[in-house]
This record gives C-alpha cells, sequence and structure tokens, in this order.
C-alpha cells in the first residue's frame, strides 16, 4: 500500500467529465426564439398544413402507404410531444423576461429615486436664491427708492421755505 495514488494526505486529481458543455445563456436565447415562434401565425399555418398532409396522407393513400392508420395515434404522440417541448420553453423564456423586466424595474426605481433627491436639491436651492434676493436691492426698488426722492427734492422746491429759526 506504499503507492503514490493511494496516498490519503494528498487530495486526488480532479476527474475530467467528458460530457458535453452547454452554455445556459445560449440556450435560453434560442428557447426564446422557439417561444417567440411558437406565438406567431406562421406557425399556427405551418402546423396546420403539417396536420392537413398527415390527415389526408393517412386518409386518402392506399392502405400500404399509410403510416398512421389506426385512429391517428401517431399524430397524437407527436402532437404531445410537440407540446411538452413548447410549454417549457415558453415558461423559460417566460422566466427570463421576468429577470429582464425585474432588472429594468430597479433600474428605472434608481433613475427616479436619484431624478427626485435632484428635484429637491433644485427646489432647495431656488428657495435659498429667493430667501437671498429678499435682502438684495433690486433694480425696482432702487428705481422706486430714487423717485421717491425725487417726489420728496420736488415737494421741497414747491412749498414755502421755513426757516429753522423761530419766529420772535
Amino acid at each position: 500500500m506504499s503507492g503514490e495514488g493511494t496516498r490519503l494526505d494528498r487530495p486526488r486529481e480532479p476527474r475530467r467529465v467528458r460530457l458535453p458543455r452547454w452554455d445556459p445563456e445560449a440556450f435560453g436565447k434560442a428557447s426564446e426564439q422557439i417561444a417567440r415562434f411558437l406565438g406567431t401565425g406562421r406557425f399556427i399555418a405551418w402546423m396546420t398544413v403539417f396536420v392537413a398532409v398527415w390527415l389526408g396522407w393517412n386518409i386518402l393513400a392506399p392502405e400500404r402507404l399509410r403510416f398512421d392508420s389506426y385512429p391517428f395515434i401517431f399524430l397524437t404522440l407527436m402532437l404531445s410531444l410537440q407540446a411538452s417541448y413548447s410549454a417549457p420553453l415558453i415558461l423559460l423564456s417566460q422566466y427570463r423576461q421576468a429577470d429582464r423586466d425585474r432588472v429594468t424595474l430597479e433600474q428605472d426605481r434608481s433613475r427616479d429615486e436619484r431624478s427626485i433627491a435632484d428635484t429637491e436639491f433644485l427646489a432647495r436651492e431656488i428657495a435659498a436664491l429667493r430667501m437671498g434676493m429678499g435682502e438684495v436691492a433690486t433694480r425696482d426698488w432702487i428705481r422706486s427708492e430714487f423717485q421717491d426722492l425725487i417726489r420728496e427734492m420736488e415737494q421741497g422746491r414747491t412749498a414755502p421755505a421755513r426757516s429753522d429759526e423761530p419766529d420772535s
């Protein structure tokens, strides 16, 4: 038992699995394309043509050329097989779409939160500017003060001159 392969103090070499590798993303994209095709009028038309040819062949062809002569058991099996594959593919594409919708919703929500924060910041800045403008002499205020001074000066010219000395 002194062989190199039986040592317990070293981990074993990982075994190489010879199974085929597949990319789940590529499989998901393919399933979405299939599910999109299954939901089209083109698929319904092709399926209708397929079933009509199948039925026509097995009803109208000579007995020896028919391959599904008993009450169309093989056609039922083919349609069941197609349905058993299409249902999981449709579900897989719906799950992938739900995941994309969830990510988009989260991105929209974070973008909305940033927009709200920016809007609130701008509203505070505008309020601060308005408050600051209340303390600043504006052009209109200066103009009204000058007009008041001019009126006072004109009234002072038209009024009789008063002397500051008391009459004795």
